[in-house]
């Protein structure tokens, strides 16, 4: 899987993807991502990619000419199964979207920045749109760098027990249960009984019974829907 990263500002992700399991994924070659600066792709003076607004208002927009210029080029070694714009107003990510994505081929995901991207680019060029919560951040690098995380983590491979993910929270729209390890009694504090019993169905019940439990306490709105 190829994952592409337009952004303005290259050094926030120089060490995302560095560590860790995204590392081990690309060192595999189950996983490539490529950071690309927007800049690269401008013709004005001091690789400017923004500008102010028409109409007036606060903030700069980047420009619809650097994005589609990057984009052509890209698109010239690489067909994408979906050009993501990183937005605060776009679908929410979960993990069954995650799942999804992760079944691509290739992805170029599109950083906004300052306040946002030229909205004729966003109707003729994005085929998603994608907000990792309700909040605004600097910029989508960071955004960026959360979904290409889910999404990676996911590929077949990568993980060293692919069947971690199928337990991770969300996967069966509740939370995952409590996990213990090593001792199993610390200043008092002991590993629920049924964990040491070595009853791989009754351990499988406990657990989905506490994943229920939790959800209904810290998430009602999944545990409802």
């Amino acid at each position: 899987m190829k994952i592409d990263i337009l952004t303005v500002v290259p050094g926030l992700l120089d060490g995302a993807f560095s560590h860790s399991i995204l590392k081990r994924a690309a060192d595999k070659k189950l996983l490539e991502i490529n950071v690309i600066n927007l800049r690269d792709y401008t013709n004005l003076p001091r690789a400017q990619v923004d500008d102010y607004q028409f109409g007036g208002g606060a903030g700069m927009v980047l420009m619809i000419e650097p994005l589609v210029n990057a984009v052509e080029s890209l698109q010239q070694k690489s067909i994408y199964d979906e050009i993501i714009f990183l937005t605060p107003d776009g679908k929410t990510l979960n993990q069954k979207l995650a799942n999804s994505l992760s079944l691509k081929n290739n992805l170029l995901l599109i950083c906004g920045h300052y306040k946002g991207i030229d909205q004729r680019f966003r109707d003729n060029f994005v085929t998603m749109e994608i907000s990792i919560g309700d909040y605004v951040l600097s910029g989508g690098e960071l955004a960026a760098a959360v979904l290409a995380d889910s999404i990676g983590r996911l590929i077949p491979g990568v993980l060293n027990d692919e069947s971690s993910a199928l337990t991770d929270s969300f996967q069966d729209d509740l939370l995952a249960p409590p996990v213990y390890t090593r001792p199993e009694d610390f200043r008092g504090m002991k590993v629920p009984p049924v964990l040491m019993s070595g009853n791989h169905k009754l351990i499988e019940e406990w657990r989905h019974e506490k994943a229920v439990e939790r959800t209904q306490l810290l998430r009602p709105d999944i545990f409802k829907s």
